[in-house]
């Protein structure tokens, strides 16, 4: 007689992801409705200047159409993030709890710098570069998030993703955020030659120290 022996299937629930992926492409579907002509620009922000001279204004900063994207690119950076832990480490991929935290953590991460920013920028007189910085980084950033959100439903939904494709896509975001930076000084080197110094500051306190700090955390805890 033939025993069989039954072995529990356990299925991880996806439906909170794919909820939010379609949450999503719905803001990004309603940014596109309502501001037409910006969306057309900003898709372009990589091979035109055009966007950044339109939109170059703080006020814009706030604006509906940022406060949508924002949604969209702090989802689509959560679940990469969750992606590549759950790849490269023993993380999984479709737990909804370590999403949350993620989530809540690169919110707080991108709006408390921003804040630390403005402060900064003042106290080292850089204020008019700060700001038409921020706005740069906002833009390219928001790109990145855009771009990046099919990219991480399949990479979500596939099974057969290769390290090779991690690394690229890395390598991509990094490659784009020096190229944000190069652009900035081409732009106003003018403003930084007497001011050089203040801006070497600037640069290492609030765009190198933070991504170090938060390199080491992640490191230091998973050795653990």
């Amino acid at each position: 007689m033939i025993e069989i022996v039954l072995q529990p299937r356990v299925l991880e629930p996806k439906d909170w992801a794919t909820y939010l992926f379609i949450f999503s492409f719905a803001l990004i579907a309603i940014a596109k409705t309502a501001f037409e002509t910006r969306f057309s620009d900003f898709l372009r922000v990589l091979i035109s200047d055009k966007y950044i001279r339109v939109y170059k204004d703080p006020s814009h900063l706030m604006s509906g159409f940022n406060i949508l994207l924002f949604f969209v690119q702090i989802i689509s950076f959560s679940f990469f993030i969750q992606l590549v832990l759950s790849h490269f480490f023993a993380f999984s991929k479709t737990d909804w709890i370590l999403f949350l935290r993620i989530f809540t953590f690169f919110g707080v991460f991108i709006l408390s710098k921003f804040l630390i920013e403005k402060i900064v920028a003042t106290f080292f007189n850089i204020e008019e570069f700060a700001e038409q910085f921020n706005l740069q980084k906002v833009s390219y950033r928001t790109f990145i998030g855009v771009a990046l959100l099919p990219i991480t439903v399949y990479l979500f939904y596939s099974s057969s993703s290769s390290n090779i494709s991690y690394y690229c896509i890395i390598s991509v975001i990094l490659a784009i955020n020096v190229y944000t930076y190069l652009i900035s000084l081409k732009i106003y080197q003018n403003v930084l030659i007497g001011k050089l110094f203040y801006f070497i500051l600037y640069l290492c306190t609030l765009e190198i120290a933070p991504y170090y700090f938060i390199y080491y955390l992640i490191t230091k805890n998973l050795a653990h």
